[in-house]
Formats: C-alpha cells, sequence, structure tokens
C-alpha cells in the first residue's frame, strides 16, 4: 500500500522502483521452487550470472516477471487493487502487525481473506478424518480433546513450521455415524491459498451388546424353548448404566419382537425423546429328548 505508484504520484519513479522489488520478493516467496533455490543459493542464484557449478541443481536460469500492483493485490485480496481496503486504505478483513514490513507486516500469515465484495483466494479441499466413538459416548454425550499438527507459516521468516494445536469436540447425544464437525482453515497452511478445513466425521464403534438402528437399538436375547412357552424375564444394562428387567409374558415365536418405548438413542432434534428398544428373541431348541418328555411334551400341546 505505501509504495503503490498510484499513492505516490510526486515520486512515482521511486515508487515504481520499490514496487518492483516488492513483485521480485513476493515472486519468489510465493514459487516453491524459486523459493527453494533462493534458501539455498541467495538472491544470486535467482538472476543470470549466478556461479556455473550451481545452474545444474537449479534447473535453468529464472527470469523475473515484473508484476502489476493490480496482480498482486487481487491474489492477496481477491479484488484489484484496493478491494480489500476502503477509501482511506484502512484494512477491512486483512488484519496487519504494527511492526511493518511486507511479509512480516501480515498477522499470522499471508492469506488471501475475501473481501467485502465477495472476492477472496482458492481454498484447499477440505480434510476429513474419522472420529470413532462408542456408543455409550453417543448416548450419553461426550467432550473428545484431539490433537492435531499441522505446518504454518512463521510471519517473521515466512518459512513453514510445524505447529500443534488441541481441538475439542463436543459430542452431542444422539449423533450418528457420518455427522460432522468442522474446524475452519486448520488444516495445513502455504502461501497464496486459504488452509484447508479439518473435518471430523463420526464414526461407530461396534458394540457387544446393542446395535443402533436410526434412533432405535437392537438387542438380541437368547431363550430356551420353555421359557419361550411359559415366560421368562430379560435383564439388561443400558447405555448410560441402568438396570432393566422386562417381563415377557407372550408365547416368544421365531421372529418375535419386543419394542420397550424410549429406551432407544436420544433423538438429536427433539430435546428429551427417544427412540425405541427392540428386543429380539432366538428360541433355543433342545438338540434331542427323551421319549418321556416327547410323551409329555406331546400330551401337553395336544390339549
Amino acid at each position: 500500500m505505501k509504495w503503490h505508484p498510484d499513492k505516490n504520484p510526486s515520486n512515482k519513479k521511486e515508487a515504481e522502483s520499490k514496487f518492483k522489488q516488492i513483485s521480485e520478493a513476493y515472486e519468489v516467496l510465493s514459487d516453491p521452487q524459486k523459493r527453494a533455490i533462493y534458501d539455498q543459493y541467495g538472491e544470486e542464484g535467482l538472476k543470470d550470472n549466478m556461479p556455473p557449478q550451481c545452474s545444474s541443481a537449479r534447473g535453468g536460469d529464472f527470469q523475473f516477471h515484473p508484476r502489476n500492483a493490480e496482480d498482486i493485490f487481487a491474489e492477496f485480496f481477491g479484488s484489484s487493487p484496493f478491494g480489500a481496503f476502503g477509501s482511506m486504505g484502512r484494512a477491512k478483513s486483512v488484519r496487519f502487525r504494527s511492526d511493518g514490513g511486507f511479509f512480516g507486516g501480515f498477522d499470522r500469515t499471508i492469506r488471501p481473506y475475501p473481501d467485502a465484495s465477495g472476492g477472496g483466494g482458492r481454498k484447499a479441499p477440505a480434510v476429513e478424518s474419522k472420529l470413532a466413538c462408542s456408543l455409550e459416548e453417543l448416548y450419553t454425550g461426550s467432550t473428545r480433546k484431539m490433537k492435531i499438527s499441522r505446518n504454518v507459516i512463521n510471519p517473521n521468516s515466512g518459512r513453514l513450521v510445524p505447529e500443534s494445536e488441541i481441538l475439542t469436540v463436543d459430542v452431542k447425544p444422539g449423533w450418528k455415524r457420518g455427522t460432522k464437525i468442522t474446524f475452519p482453515e486448520k488444516g495445513n497452511e502455504q502461501l497464496g491459498q486459504l488452509p484447508a478445513d479439518l473435518v471430523f466425521v463420526i464414526d461407530e464403534k461396534p458394540h457387544e451388546v446393542y446395535k443402533r438402528d436410526g434412533n432405535d437399538l437392537i438387542v438380541n436375547q437368547k431363550v430356551s424353548l420353555a421359557e419361550a412357552l411359559a415366560g421368562t424375564t430379560a435383564e439388561l444394562t443400558t447405555l448410560d448404566g441402568r438396570s432393566l428387567t422386562i417381563p415377557v409374558n407372550d408365547i416368544v415365536r421365531p421372529g418375535f419382537e419386543l419394542v420397550i418405548a424410549k429406551e432407544g438413542m436420544p433423538i438429536v432434534k427433539e430435546l428429551g425423546r427417544k427412540g425405541n428398544l427392540r428386543i429380539m428373541f432366538e428360541v433355543m431348541f433342545p438338540s434331542k429328548l427323551t421319549a418321556e418328555q416327547k410323551a409329555g411334551l406331546k400330551a401337553i400341546l395336544d390339549c
């Protein structure tokens, strides 16, 4: 902004010279290959008078292509040349530090933040990661702490440096497999591009007793033939640790299902409501019977 030629009508020659330097710096720092050569050989490595022994390493000479102010501002802020600034040159959506400088003058990193006109830079595709939760966590809710590591741009050196951060995911009661939690711009940073969003996708761990079916819970219960005919009691422990004693007085036929209302999973969008608990019975037939048992059963069942 300081050296934009349009802002220096009385000192245009010096402003153009300064802005050319800025343009060259931007060209080097925004090009990974040129940046790597600069880091290894310095400024001379990017010019025609680079020592011959270095030429093979850089793969040929680089030529600078002076950029006009409009192009640079458009890449930074998504508009040209003052799209991210008000009429008085005040930043609307780009944060500056007070220590000045070109690349070091931005707060944390150079990002093409969208401006008021709806412009903006490119954004990397979202990065998705599974977040496996037990059925108990999805029933009662839980708080998960996730440690992430990513590369960020150091505001002073312009180099990528590793950074660790703890993200908190509040798992809500009733969340289902496939639910997504998005942390905007928590992916790796790089010049000229908005960091990717980091997305955690809820996954459900298998449970040894219960199986989920939408908002319902299903449990399989084995009963003997005698229990199926004469009645039995199902003893269950719920996902929040309560004990359920469920009398079964009906005759249990193959495929018989007993529905217990409001003992299923919480329904996210309907506070206080739950699905059903469905008990699926499997009748265990005896592998053999004595002649006396057969006769007794026949006498009983025939009546």
